[in-house]
């Protein structure tokens, strides 16, 4: 990963790289899903892994000399690693508006919390879940709803053929199927 520099000129730490992931002034959309992955990582970081590196750390800086101790020095860099990645889950967490797919009532249209299934020109299907850019994962099929798939998608009904333009070319997909249910 390339480096990036934030706009005081110094390094930009994951919170910042990650944020930019959301575009300014859109609301960050998650499933009911992924607020509980997000809720629970927090919990691990915050409640089982911080106090044990403190402990770590606490002891190492008990032994002495700092600058050559190297369980002091790696506890101090894993511990602010560890404590950006907490403030980014708690502002993420903060922003986040959840949305339960499997609530909404039926229809055809498609919107965030969608489980799309397209048909390309070669009649291959593919199925896209609609989620929150912190859930993307698409080995899973579960794409961000601001990704260029997600908005070219999004208010189209079934039946309704899509043009997604792709660095290769312009794609045509037909909307054959749209389903709300539990994002798993």
């Amino acid at each position: 990963m390339t480096d990036l520099i934030n706009r005081n000129g110094e390094d930009a730490d994951d919170d910042e790289i990650a944020a930019a992931h959301l575009p300014s002034g859109l609301k960050n959309y998650m499933t009911p899903q992924g607020q509980r992955r997000m809720q629970a990582e927090l919990e691990q970081l915050w409640k089982v892994e911080r106090p044990v590196l403190v402990s770590t750390i606490t002891w190492a800086a008990s032994n002495g000399d700092r600058s050559e101790n190297g369980d002091y020095i790696y506890g101090k860099k894993r511990l602010r690693e560890l404590d950006r990645r907490v403030r980014f889950l708690r502002r993420r967490l903060d922003l986040s508006e959840v949305v339960d797919p499997a609530r909404r009532p039926p229809t055809d249209q498609v919107f965030f919390g969608a489980t799309v299934t397209v048909c390309d020109a070669n009649g291959d299907e593919h199925t896209y879940c609609i989620v929150g850019v912190d859930e993307t994962d698409v080995a899973r099929g579960h794409i961000s709803w601001v990704s260029p798939l997600a908005m070219a998608l999004l208010k189209q009904r079934e039946g309704d053929v899509v043009m997604l333009r792709t660095p290769t070319g312009v794609t045509e997909l037909e909307i054959v199927a749209v389903v709300y249910q539990e994002i798993i």
